[in-house]
């Protein structure tokens, strides 16, 4: 047993090191363990091509999840039982009874944090019982009185072999980083549920006689010492007494039987664990496993009450517990995976999905990132541009696209009908909707050469605002265009209202607004507008624009009369 325990410990140690090594190799770079070229279409499946196309013409702002690999793995570990009788470990175990078990899994990830895995377990869970033997008459009667016991002494012990299969999430604990580019191993929790059978077995006969287990404890020092001051040499006394056939079927639920035969029970389980993979190589990882299995059952190890004495006369117990506890089991192990899968990045959990925008605003190809450049000098830069080729001197929005008023798909620089109803859309290439024209419109007026040519106008606010909605927007649009086909000429826009302090306030706040907007979002001269306020002869909820006069001069800004009375 020594030997095999040694053995064991040196092929996990040897496990350990290795990958410990290509972790090393890895952070030199040796080993690419994530990270992907976002711009390659062949790694994006056919679904998600459409924001692949809109990502790489800067249409949409986040790349397309790419395909990634599928997982199998292989493992083999120790099975143990928590429930009546004492589980034994591979290092203890009864002969002919190992713990031992393997395991077959598949993963596949559905983001970079959940996974979902399918898994298989084949294995033997054993123990025994060293403590003070119990008289079996009253309870746990099954599988000794079929054995031929009456009211001897006994050890408990079992044998039961288990399948399981279960479907499980998996949630990765640390591939999200933002002081790495990633992480060496991939640390996981996961649940699920799923089914399983076992079959239990005693070790109850000698052959054909029974055991006489009275001849365990002669000898031992029972006065002042304690059934666990004596352990070792009870549970090499019990080693040495049984044949290790496991010939007597133990007890079972009848009525649950199913599969190959009916002492074969079945059950509906529930699973939780937490695990580590290490990176070996780009397609291969170490797994170290714990997990646990939930079973609602009292008789995986085949005994239905915890030991103890009992009265001879009465029944009852008096030493030792009588309970019962439902039997659960625990497979920890050891396996390897693999990688599976053609055009396809890595399994998901082990990237960092904040590769993608780290690289590209401190390491993009070539040197020199986009967001440095403004290649057609609308004040967008490259990265964000989502309109790259934008003609000098039009004005843009955030996303360096040219202005659609209308949102009829044609930008208002190449638009000759800026304003088109929804229900004269489509529009045909010149933004011309397919609306007759009125009567009183089909003959324009010839517009005058000079700065006559700048409509007068006028925009409204609501009561006791200086915001300006979309339609005043639009008409500013207009006006915005009409001064870049004539840069010489001037635009007077005065504010109505001169009533109270508040209205004459209200009157510059709305005035200071309109020049503003032209200025910012328009990108025209300040010194092209003259700044007027408080006149007594329009509506005080508006703000008229005119073109200024041959000749005709006035300030560009003036201070608020009543700034402390200012509202927005």
């Amino acid at each position: 047993m020594a030997s095999k325990k040694y053995l064991f410990m040196a092929g996990f140690i040897t496990l350990l090191s290795s990958s410990a090594l290509m972790a090393q190799d890895e952070s030199s770079g040796m080993i690419k363990t994530g990270g992907y070229d976002v711009s390659d279409t062949s790694l994006i499946p056919q679904n998600r091509l459409a924001q692949q196309r809109d990502f790489l013409n800067n249409q949409y702002d986040f790349p397309a999840k790419p395909r990634n690999q599928w997982e199998v793995g292989v493992s083999i570990g120790q099975l143990n039982v928590s429930g009546d009788v004492r589980s034994k470990s591979i290092f203890n175990a009864a002969k002919g009874a190992m713990p031992l078990g393997f395991g077959l899994t598949v993963r596949k990830a559905w983001g970079y944090i959940l996974s979902t895995r399918l898994q298989f377990v084949r294995g033997t869970a054993s123990g025994f019982n060293y403590e003070e033997s119990d008289r079996h008459y009253g309870h746990n009667t099954n599988h000794w009185n079929k054995a031929g016991y009456t009211m001897q002494e006994v050890y408990d012990n079992y044998k039961t072999s288990i399948s399981e299969l279960s479907l499980q999430a998996v949630a990765s604990l640390n591939n999200l980083k933002f002081h790495t580019a990633r992480a060496k191993a991939s640390y996981y929790v996961l649940a699920g549920v799923g089914g399983m059978t076992y079959n239990t077995r005693v070790n109850a006969l000698n052959g054909a006689a029974k055991y006489n287990f009275s001849t365990i404890d002669q000898g031992l020092n029972t006065t002042d010492r304690t059934p666990w001051d004596n352990r070792k040499e009870v549970n090499t006394r019990l080693k040495s007494l049984w044949d290790n056939t496991y010939e007597t079927q133990a007890e079972y639920h009848v009525n649950r039987g199913s599969f190959a035969s009916s002492t074969n029970t079945f059950r509906f389980c529930g699973t939780i664990g937490f695990g580590v993979q290490i990176k070996l190589s780009k397609m291969l990882s170490l797994q170290i496993e714990d997990k646990a299995t939930w079973t609602g059952d009292d008789l995986v190890d085949g005994t239905r009450w915890e030991g103890g004495t009992e009265d001879l006369v009465t029944g009852n117990r008096v030493a030792g517990g009588m309970t019962r506890d439902m039997d659960n089991w625990n497979y920890f192990s050891v396996g390897l995976n693999l990688n599976l899968g053609g055009k396809s990045v890595s399994p998901l959990w082990w990237m960092n999905p904040l590769d993608y925008g780290y690289n590209e605003m401190k390491r993009p190809k070539g040197g020199e990132s986009k967001c440095d450049n403004d290649a057609d000098g609308d004040g967008i830069s490259d990265c964000f541009d989502r309109c790259p080729n934008t003609p000098g001197g039009v004005s843009v929005d955030s996303h360096g696209c040219p202005f659609d008023t209308d949102g009829d798909g044609v930008p208002d620089y190449k638009d000759k009908q800026l304003i088109t109803p929804t229900e004269c859309q489509p529009v045909d290439a010149d933004g011309v909707g397919r609306c007759p024209d009125p009567e009183c419109c089909k003959n324009p007026p010839v517009k005058e050469v000079g700065c006559s040519a700048i409509s007068s106008g006028s925009v409204s606010f609501a009561a006791n605002s200086s915001k300006l909605s979309s339609s005043a927007m639009s008409q500013l649009n207009s006006l915005a265009g009409s001064m870049r086909s004539y840069p010489n000429c001037k635009a007077v826009i005065t504010g109505n209202g001169s009533g109270s302090k508040a209205e004459q306030q209200r009157s510059w706040d709305r005035v200071n607004s309109v020049i503003n907007y032209m200025v910012d979002k328009q990108g025209i001269d300040r010194d092209r507008f003259i700044f007027q306020y408080g006149n007594s002869s329009g509506d005080a909820e508006s703000v008229d624009y005119r073109a200024a006069s041959s000749g005709e001069e006035g300030p560009s800004n003036t201070p608020p009369p009543f700034p402390n009375l200012r509202k927005n």
